[in-house]
Order: structure tokens, then C-alpha cells, then sequence
């Protein structure tokens, strides 16, 4: 048992790493060209919540993305109101994680993508130039990203075989709105630990 919870928070630990490695080398890869662009297609909420949502859904990260919006404010980049869209895209783009586990995570391997990803990634950080560097931290990271989903999911253990663990979820899904807020309270503390949204909705899935 101790070895089963070691191995899923390693495999957070890699999800979360190939996250951080993701948003490292889309940030270096743009360079200054994000923020003009990101200036460019805020011009209003609607292009706000898209630009929000699709850099999220690049990098994996609201948290990422919402750091980005408050530093470019910061900076005067952006106004208020077109950090608001950002940011509501970027709650939306979080959830994409979720759709791509739930629609091909758990029918084939992941992994098998991943390994070749990792190489392809690793051969590219062999260059020297600094922009095939970055992309290739960035699929490196990607690679990890998807490694780390598919070891969660063969570390999480089999409910179905485990009537002990379906017992005692069970006894807290009986009290109605209380048990509604309970595992609500659970998702909040777990992704504050966390720091990512995907990572819980990984390990819920």
C-alpha cells in the first residue's frame, strides 16, 4: 500500500513537472512576441476568453496563464478588463486536460506516445540553436505530462476490486448537499496543494 501511494505521488510529480516544463519552453520559445500578441487579441472579452482558453489549453496551466495576465497588467500591457477574459478563458482552456483523458486516456496507452515524444524532444534540445531548444522542452515536457496521466492511472488502485474503498466512499456520498460540499471542499484543498486544476481532475477521472 505504502509503495502504491509512493508511486502515484511520483507520477504527480512527473505530471506536474512535464507541466512546468511545458509552460517553460512555450514562454521562451515566443519570447516578447507573446505579449504583443496577447495584446493584440484581447481587444475584447470575447477574443479575451479565446486567447485565455487557447493558451491554457497549450500550456496546461491556468495557474501559468492567470501569472502571465497579472504580470502584463502589472506592466501595463493589459487593462483590467481584458484581463478578466483572459482569465475566465483560462478556467475554460484548464478543463481540456480532462476531455483528453476522457476521450483517449483511457482506451489505448499514452504512454507509447509519450516515449517517442521524449526522444523527439531530447534530439531537439541537442541543437544549438536556442529556439529548437526551447520546442524541445516543450515536447519533452508534454511527453512527461501524458507519462505522469498514465502512470496515475495504473498507480490509482482498481475500485471494483476493492469493495473496502467503494464502502467508504460510499458512506459519504449519503448526505445529500453536505456530501456535495464535502468532496467540493476535498477538489478546493486538493488543487491548492497542488497547484493544478488537471492534476485533481487526473486523479478523479
Amino acid at each position: 500500500m505504502v509503495s502504491q501511494i509512493l508511486k502515484l505521488l511520483g507520477s504527480l510529480a512527473m505530471f506536474l513537472y512535464g507541466m512546468n516544463q511545458m509552460s517553460s519552453g512555450i514562454q521562451k520559445s515566443t519570447g516578447n512576441k507573446l505579449r504583443s500578441l496577447l495584446k493584440n487579441i484581447t481587444s475584447n472579452p470575447f477574443k479575451g476568453v479565446l486567447t485565455g482558453l487557447g493558451i491554457t489549453a497549450i500550456i496546461q496551466s491556468s495557474s501559468a496563464t492567470t501569472v502571465f495576465v497579472v504580470s502584463f497588467v502589472s506592466a501595463g500591457l493589459l487593462t483590467l478588463s481584458q484581463a478578466i477574459g483572459v482569465i475566465m478563458g483560462a478556467n475554460i482552456g484548464t478543463t481540456i486536460t480532462a476531455w483528453i483523458i476522457s476521450l483517449f486516456g483511457f482506451k489505448f496507452d499514452i504512454a507509447a506516445l509519450s516515449i517517442p515524444l521524449f526522444l523527439i524532444g531530447f534530439i531537439m534540445q541537442q541543437f544549438r540553436q536556442d529556439k529548437s531548444k526551447n520546442i524541445g522542452e516543450f515536447i519533452i515536457g508534454f511527453s512527461l505530462l501524458f507519462l505522469g496521466l498514465s502512470l496515475i492511472k495504473s498507480s490509482v488502485p482498481d475500485l471494483s476490486s476493492n469493495p473496502q474503498i467503494l464502502a467508504f466512499l460510499k458512506n459519504w456520498t449519503g448526505f445529500g448537499v453536505g456530501s456535495l460540499l464535502l468532496f467540493v471542499v476535498t477538489g478546493t484543498v486538493l488543487t491548492l496543494v497542488l497547484q493544478s486544476s488537471s492534476a485533481t481532475m487526473a486523479i478523479t477521472l
